[in-house]
């Protein structure tokens, strides 16, 4: 087993809708992926054919080193799931229901669910029609978690979640990761998911965007640097630099968007009398948006 996730050209239509096309992705043991896309990009379909909810159109998957409809039953035991549609029953406790999804997986460690219950702050006591969306998946974050998955998947998981919480979950994340288990981590927050991530996949109409490194993504990223010099600069000093894409000059202020490293960049800048610079890097949500400008349709 080298691997956490394999998709090989998995392919979903409904009807005459491509809602994922030849998806081939890798996702590797023991890191947190994060899958990004906006409504309607084929995140949520990605998931559940790969999780055996729904068959493929063509192409396969592999969680674990097993094909996901062939071992779907052994995989259970293996992988945490929480939906981006969750529903509970209204009726139940929260522990009643953490005990019905235990059952299913034969048996859980209850001493680490109520380790999860106070780390997220879950009052399991409540029926699940009085507790608010945020107590709600939270509940379904600590199931997801409970029997300690080798592969956890997750589809927005923060949805309802404070401030406090969210810190704390991210937390859990990294702590995952650490003991050599996955996290696929598919989200609209994408602060969240910079603060947690390895790396990225983008999708885009079904398709794949991009794969990468979180820190490669932003040293493609356009970044903005703010100089002042001591004396008045032209613009058509830095204009000429490769990965200039920008330059705004007021007598001594210079701001350049640019792209790639600034060795270039600041070589010139030194060459005259440079008072303070600042550096704006890009953040993920700046990324995010430019990869999907650069390939409207």
């Amino acid at each position: 087993m080298t691997k956490a996730i394999i998709t090989d050209r998995l392919t979903k239509h409904y009807g005459e809708t491509q809602a994922l096309i030849d998806l081939d992705l890798e996702v590797e043991l023991g890191e947190v992926f994060g899958f990004l896309g906006p409504n309607g990009a084929g995140k949520t379909t990605m998931i559940r054919t790969i999780l055996d909810l729904i068959y493929p159109t063509y192409g396969t998957a592999t969680l674990l080193g097993k094909d996901s409809h062939q071992f779907a039953v052994e995989l259970r035991n293996h992988v945490g799931y929480l939906p981006g549609d969750l529903e509970l029953y209204p009726t139940l406790t929260g522990r009643e229901t953490l005990t019905y999804f235990a059952n299913l997986r034969g048996g859980v460690d209850w001493t680490y669910v109520d380790h999860l219950a106070d780390r997220l702050d879950s009052d399991l006591t409540k029926k699940v029609r009085d507790l608010s969306s945020g107590n709600k998946q939270k509940v379904g974050l600590i199931q997801a978690f409970m029997n300690k998955p080798d592969l956890l998947i997750l589809d927005e998981p923060s949805s309802g979640l404070d401030p406090l919480v969210q810190q704390e979950f991210q937390a859990m994340l990294r702590e995952i990761a650490a003991e050599g288990r996955t996290v696929f981590l598919s989200s609209h927050t994408l602060s969240e998911v910079e603060r947690v991530a390895d790396r990225v996949a983008i999708i885009r109409h079904g398709r794949l965007v991009v794969v990468e490194r979180i820190d490669n993504l932003k040293t493609k990223a356009i970044r903005r640097l703010d100089m002042e010099f001591g004396e008045p600069v032209s613009a058509s000093l830095f204009e000429s630099i490769d990965g200039v894409r920008n330059v705004e000059a007021d007598t001594t202020r210079v701001s350049v968007s640019y792209e790639g490293a600034m060795k270039d960049l600041l070589h010139v800048a030194m060459g005259h009398d440079l008072i303070n610079l600042e550096s704006v890097e890009a953040d993920l949500e700046e990324i995010f948006l430019t990869y999907y400008r650069d390939t409207e349709s």
